[in-house]
């Protein structure tokens, strides 16, 4: 069950949960695992939150506490790697937990990796794969930038280095040019980079914007400050901040994706040129992943790692707008996204194809007439962890809306909504890549528990061309809905049915009449089974 660590060598540790050592466990199956403490723990909690309704089945939900920020994603000794701000119930404050996975689809849970001490709490950070380490950096409350360094097959075992924190935090009444927060670690020409996540009060009348903080070094002890690393962001608002960076190449021609987190509007990135030389982010182009307030149901921290193919994978964490209780815990990872470059340098995202292995139950159909301004019920689409793939043609409607987890009364029902031009008869913006148009997700009407926040509509943009069919691609599971568009966007939201029978699917073509071209329906499995 790996060595477990108590009397001095526990409370050095300042945390309440059991803490083991692991030796040479290179297999799920080792009994060092099976027979954990920790690890048994898991599992029952997992057992006892099965008949909760509202707990997502395909998505990954972390198996006790609350759940935050997702951190550190990384790919090592082929296994995908997990890991995220957890709040173990016998010491509540952030601890990283671990889970594992051989396609980003099915995940293992493991005992928690990284414990505070000498840091109050282990915050947000990245990881960086080396041939025989990978390297965590991360956010250490009150001390500062903490590194810790694991080798061994399945990353059990973490081991901070001793100068950590390696940028510690301002003394009192100490002015510095940069923030201490959350750190993104990458490496170049045999030198190891970090921005640091922050503001600085240099936007319209003193307030902050966001700002990133460029430090370098050569051993991972000695940090060199060098300047603010982003440059030409037009994309940010006056008061975002850039937590939970994520810096990488994107795609084959050459940019870069800074993916981060702000505190006032939830996920955004960035894509431009790395300037190696100056060591400057110049910025060409940005957008939102989450398409409204922070909170509530929203979209909230990335974390990231590049793909085989150049491509970036990222899973985000989602707020909940139910108030989470002890038999409740509901809050969830999205589903893992794929985010390439089209043609154009634009952003696109598409889910991970291995979901397609929880398919099952599949059900077709083709040449649907949407009579306009009438609903017509998909039942191929009922239930409540599903996946719905559906070809539109819009013909001269410009607006097709569904409701999904649905009760057939329309007591309750989670609406998605597809605006053709942005809802304009005819509108052709000249932005070089094609017609504007707008999906939209709302889940005021999602719930009828007097303990839910409904969430301001979620709207995005996604261009479409003229004569191209709408592909909307809708994963429902529980309590949470994503929906891509032609795999160049994506929007997710958090709805908390109460009705058993709020499970429907209608659809309704506004106006004038639409086509459904072709139908696609699955059940999914849950991964937890």
């Amino acid at each position: 069950m790996g060595i477990a660590f108590t009397g001095t060598a526990q409370d050095k540790l300042k945390s309440k949960v059991p803490y083991f050592r692991f030796e040479g466990v290179k297999s799920l199956d080792d009994k060092q695992l099976t027979d954990n403490p920790l690890m048994k723990r898991f599992a029952a909690a997992r057992s006892a939150q099965e008949a909760n309704a509202l707990r997502p089945t395909f998505h990954y939900i972390n198996p006790e506490g609350k759940l935050n920020d997702p951190n550190g994603l990384s790919y090592w000794n082929g296994n995908w790697h997990l890991f995220y701000q957890a709040y173990p119930p016998e010491d509540p404050r952030q601890h990283w937990g671990h889970a594992v996975s051989k396609d980003l689809v099915h995940w293992k849970d493991l005992p928690y990796a990284i414990y505070p001490d000498p840091e109050e709490k282990v915050y947000s950070g990245a990881t960086f794969v080396e041939k025989d380490r990978v390297i965590a950096m991360y956010h250490g409350t009150k001390a500062g930038t903490m590194v810790a360094i694991s080798s061994d097959p399945l990353l059990l075992n973490w081991d901070k280095t001793p100068q950590s924190p390696v940028i510690a935090m301002p003394k009192p009444g100490e002015k510095l040019p940069y923030n201490v927060f959350d750190p993104n670690i990458w490496k170049q020409d045999g030198v190891y980079y970090t921005v640091l996540a922050g503001t600085r009060p240099d936007g319209p009348g003193g307030k902050n914007i966001r700002a990133n903080f460029l430090f370098r070094s050569h051993d991972l002890n000695s940090w060199e400050y060098m300047h603010e690393f982003i440059e030409n962001d037009m994309y940010s608002f006056v008061g975002d901040d850039g937590a939970c960076p994520y810096f990488m190449p994107i795609g084959k021609s050459g940019k870069y994706v800074f993916l981060h987190f702000s505190h006032m509007t939830g996920g955004k990135y960035l894509i431009g040129d790395y300037d190696t030389k100056r060591h400057k982010f110049v910025v060409t182009d940005g957008g939102h992943f989450n398409h409204g307030p922070v909170g509530f149901g929203g979209v909230h921290a990335p974390s990231a790692y590049p793909d085989q193919n150049g491509d970036v994978v990222v899973l985000f964490n989602m707020n909940s707008g139910k108030r989470i209780h002890e038999g409740n815990l509901i809050q969830a990872m999205t589903l893992p996204r794929v985010l390439s470059l089209d043609d154009k340098g634009k952003l696109n995202q598409r889910p991970v194809e291995a979901l397609q292995s929880l398919r099952y139950n599949k059900q077709t159909a083709s040449g649907i007439n949407l009579p306009a301004n009438e609903f017509v019920e998909m039942k191929q689409g009922t239930g409540s962890a599903k996946e719905i793939v559906m070809k539109v043609d819009m013909k001269k409607s410009n607006f097709i809306e569904l409701n999904v987890l649905s009760s057939p009364d329309k007591k309750e029902y989670t609406r998605i909504m597809f605006y053709k031009n942005g809802g304009f008869p005819e509108r052709d913006i000249k932005n070089g890549r094609g017609r504007f148009s707008s999906i939209a997700l709302d889940n005021s009407n999602g719930s009828l528990a007097d303990d839910v926040t409904p969430r301001v509509t979620e709207t995005a943009n996604v261009f479409i061309d003229k004569d191209e069919a709408v592909e909307l691609r809708i994963f429902i599971d529980k309590s949470i809905v994503e929906v891509f568009v032609n795999d160049r966007q994506c929007v997710s939201i958090g709805t908390y049915p109460t009705l058993k029978n709020s499970d429907h699917v209608f659809v309704k073509s506004h106006g004038k009449d639409a086509e459904i071209i072709s139908l696609e329906t699955y059940d999914m499995k849950s991964v937890y089974k």
